[in-house]
């Protein structure tokens, strides 16, 4: 049968499709601007159909209403990520967290850990061979749909067409809803004097022909903003966002040193404006992969001179660090930042950078501190952390001893405590010369 007569045979509307979701069914949904927003709705509005459903999407941009506390024997939110909108779930034990490395997640999908009854997804429309881009969704969503019993399929056409490892068949569609829905904007980031100098900072550590991986906000797009005087940089990254536009419009960006795909923007997901969306949109020089090939260190590693750049909540004198729970509440998750961290120590060249302001709490608190809140979670292992940078310097802790680490940490520690922060050292290093400061 001709792919377009298969096509409209499918077409349904999202109160139809979702009777297809059992109870006690695990859904995965498409991840962050990807949101399968008209299932999503429909779910709510008919959330006295169902009992026990589990919910799996990792960033949930939009209201996320299925988290709702009225929804509570109806759904229940797991992820590996959490976000805004999605804590006071986690706090009140309405959702699930799973610690997780980003791109274990397909293989845990297809080994049976975390079987998928049915994938939710956001498709662009068919191209003129019946296949649809995954969009701005690759990451775990394509596995996703790979692994389900049934895939229903909104169908969008304002999703864009990125290619790559990145497109289904109409056939292997159980049920489609069209739509026509802008997808979900992030804000751009307000960048300030500190994320200017830390920006600064981390690209000192950038050389020309460098490959970038680098995550959304202030810091990413302060640092994009200090690299126009490089050359014959490339992209191969978690995600990235509109930071890199002009960057590659200016030639700054090109790939033309990458040993991995070359001169193609490589990414498992994109969030940012509509700009962003546009300038993706049919670019054949951009791909979109599967997080369990974006983010595999030894695939990360295939690229020379990989420079990861991430973010973190504290670090302690010795390197550990957490960059996803205050305390013993969770406030992100993992994401992709050890995936890289792992793969630059082991890219030619390769570099990792753990970026952040010396402070949080508006100046009240240290992120360098001398041990980790009581239950923080360890994101990345001091074994494993190559460079740290805050607005006042860089501390290469690769290769150093406790000592040079915490000697290192407190130079680029915030004034206002490094005396607490010395006292600390002294205590551990009773030998150590009294010239720190």
């Amino acid at each position: 049968m001709d792919w377009k007569q298969l096509y409209t045979r499918k077409i349904t509307t999202a109160e139809e499709a979702i009777k297809a979701i059992r109870d006690n069914d695990r859904v995965v949904f498409s991840h962050a601007a990807g949101v399968p927003r008209e299932i999503a709705k429909a779910l709510v509005t008919h959330k006295d159909d169902y009992r026990n459903v589990e919910i799996y999407h990792m960033l949930c941009l939009g209201d996320g209403a299925y988290t709702a506390p009225d929804t509570e024997t109806h759904f229940r939110h797991n992820t590996n990520f959490v976000g805004a909108n999605t804590r006071q779930a986690i706090e009140e034990d309405r959702a699930d967290f799973i610690p997780c490395f980003f791109h274990e997640l397909p293989h845990l999908f297809r080994n049976g850990t975390l079987p998928v009854d049915v994938a939710v997804v956001h498709l662009s429309t068919p191209n003129e061979e019946g296949y649809c881009s995954f969009g701005v969704s690759s990451d775990y969503t394509k596995p996703a749909a790979d692994a389900a019993r049934v895939v229903i399929a909104e169908i969008n056409d304002r999703m864009p067409h990125i290619g790559g490892d990145n497109y289904i068949h109409v056939s292997k569609l159980d049920y489609i809803v069209e739509t026509s829905n802008p997808l979900f904007e992030i804000p751009l980031p307000k960048i300030g004097e500190t994320e200017q100098a830390i920006g600064r900072n981390c690209a000192e550590l950038i050389e020309d022909g460098a490959t970038l991986q680098l995550g959304i906000g202030a810091i990413p797009d302060a640092v994009l903003q200090c690299l126009y005087d490089k050359k014959d940089l490339g992209i191969h990254t978690e995600m990235f966002s509109d930071g890199v536009i002009d960057l590659v419009q200016k030639g700054v960006i090109n790939g033309r040193r990458k040993t991995l795909h070359p001169e193609k923007l490589v990414a498992t997901f994109l969030m940012g404006s509509q700009r962003l969306y546009d300038f993706v949109d049919n670019n054949p020089n951009v791909a979109l992969f599967p997080v369990d090939y974006v983010n595999d260190p030894y695939v990360i590693r295939q690229n020379r001179n990989l420079v990861s750049i991430n973010s973190c909540i504290e670090v302690d004198l010795s390197g550990q660090v957490c960059s996803e729970t205050i305390g013993t509440k969770q406030f992100s998750g993992t994401g992709g930042q050890v995936d890289y961290i792992r793969g630059a120590a082991l890219s030619e060249g390769g570099k990792s950078i753990l970026a952040m302001p010396s402070t949080a709490a508006r100046g009240k608190v240290s992120r360098i501190v001398p041990y980790l809140a009581p239950g923080a979670a360890v994101t990345t292992t001091r074994n494993e952390v190559d460079y740290i940078v805050t607005e006042y310097g860089i501390a290469h802790l690769k290769g150093k001893t406790l000592r040079q680490r915490a000697e290192s940490l407190i130079r680029i520690a915030h004034p206002d405590f490094r005396e607490t922060l010395a006292e600390e050292y002294f205590r551990r290093f009773p030998k150590a010369k009294k010239t720190i400061l």
